[in-house]
């Protein structure tokens, strides 16, 4: 006989067996969760497509950009504007707004639905195929968190999940499977959407971040985003100066870029931000116009998701390529990125960060003559990407699932967390922020909670 207040081995059996419908709901979440994965591949695809749709044109006419690149982006955000304005911006911002528990039911499907998740797979696929500076990451957690949410429909009362652990499984499983990371699903739903786990909803994410992540290498195989990181035979202490500056301008410019997208969310009191609330489609169209001279420029390096360009870095560590311009590409990558957001087209910052983090590593590796560049470039990635998120956990697992580069655990860890703490000292956090401003508007009209990042 049992001890007092130890588990009944047999009673539990039977309960679990005769729950019929507790199955059918697992079924359900288990079934959405493979739905989950494949939306993410969806997005995936379609950007993948319109990208290399937007690189056909522009080797057709190198002009085109200066006029494909604004008309494309004007599209965008009015079809945004008038169809589905939640599925503007990045997406966690409006995931986050949806977990809060003071938004509305009635708002929530505002921020994440099933109807916003189709609305902004075809509209991240058209920013990219206008040629901005824009990420898939970001979006797939909205439109993850939108198919999760979807199941709540058809499972019963008594199911004992809650629409907030749909949101973080989803939200979780969107970047498991965007990233090929499945551990950094899991600590992206701590740090960043959950904040804090119950015994139930971890066993949920856990699930759907197993099985969204395996749809997804279904889909593109179990590789590493951008290959294995070699790091055999670095002396340590002959990074240390390298790494240090690279993690101090990686938390410079992120805590910058972070600032002026909050900036330009929120509104100042500028001519430019006036005519964006006036006019935000022209706006828009002028944004892309600086977009496209950018990508003129730069030959296309410095626009789109930047994962063609970062992989050619890692993969010419030792020498900068042909189309990595030295202190330049960096600075137009960062303007691309920063006038993307601020025109309201849908898109991520998590792939821009990358790229823009990598730009930042392979400068300082020229710069100071490192024969250890690949190793530097891993640490901007992730540097950056804390920066701008200041999530540094999140940032150091991504990156470290993404390179293969479990070597350098050490090393993530402490660039990012520096990054992070550079950046807390020029901008407040980013997604939090932005998800605070939208609640916001919803108990004051006035106020201009569109075009959320």
């Amino acid at each position: 006989m049992p001890m007092k207040g130890e588990p009944d081995f047999l009673q539990n059996l039977r309960d679990e067996i005769g729950g019929g419908r507790q199955w059918l709901d697992r079924g359900l979440i288990l079934a959405y969760a493979v739905f989950a994965g494949l939306a993410v591949v969806a997005l995936t695809l379609l950007a993948d497509a319109a990208t290399d749709a937007y690189g056909a044109l522009r080797a057709a006419a190198w002009w085109a950009p200066l006029v494909w690149t604004p008309a494309v982006t004007a599209a965008v955000v009015w079809g945004i504007r008038r169809w589905a304005p939640g599925a503007g911006g990045s997406g966690v911002p409006q995931v986050l707004t949806a977990l809060a528990p003071e938004t509305p039911l009635a708002e929530r499907t505002r921020f994440v639905s099933l109807k916003v998740s189709v609305a902004k797979i075809l509209a991240v696929a058209g920013s990219l195929l206008a040629g901005l500076s824009v990420g898939r990451q970001g979006p797939s957690v909205q439109v993850a968190a939108g198919v999760m949410l979807h199941a709540r429909r058809w499972l019963s009362p008594r199911s004992g999940i809650s629409d907030r652990e749909l949101l973080v499984a989803g939200g979780a499983a969107g970047i498991a499977a965007a990233f090929n990371t499945p551990l950094g699903g899991i600590v992206f739903a701590v740090e960043e959407l959950s904040r804090r786990l119950t015994e139930r909803s971890s066993g949920l994410m856990l699930a759907a971040i197993v099985i969204a992540g395996l749809v997804a290498v279904s889909a593109f195989g179990n590789l590493s985003t951008f290959g294995r990181v070699r790091v055999d035979g670095v002396v340590w202490w002959s990074l240390a100066l390298p790494g240090f500056v690279v993690a101090l301008c990686c938390g410079l410019l992120g805590g910058l870029l972070s600032r002026l997208m909050l900036a330009s969310f929120t509104g100042t009191p500028d001519r430019f931000c006036a005519y964006r609330r006036k006019r935000p489609v022209s706006f828009a169209a002028m944004c892309g116009f600086v977009v496209g001279l950018i990508a003129v420029v730069s030959d296309g390096s410095a626009v789109g998701l930047g994962q063609a360009h970062t992989r050619e870095l890692l993969g010419h560590a030792s020498e900068l390529p042909a189309a990595h311009q030295p202190l330049v590409f960096t600075f137009l990558k960062f303007v691309a990125s920063w006038l993307s957001a601020w025109s309201g087209v849908p898109g991520g910052i998590f792939g821009p960060s990358l790229s823009m983090g990598a730009g930042v590593a392979a400068d300082v590796a020229w710069l100071f003559g490192s024969p250890h560049g690949a190793a530097l470039i891993a640490l901007g990635m992730c540097a950056f990407l804390a920066a701008v998120t200041q999530a540094p956990i999140t940032a150091m697992i991504i990156v470290m699932e993404m390179t293969d580069g479990h070597s350098m655990v050490l090393s993530l860890i402490a660039c990012a967390l520096f990054a992070s703490l550079v950046s807390r000292m020029i901008s407040r956090p980013l997604y939090s922020t932005m998800s605070q401003i939208m609640m916001r508007s919803l108990r004051e009209p006035g106020v201009d909670g569109s075009g959320p990042r």
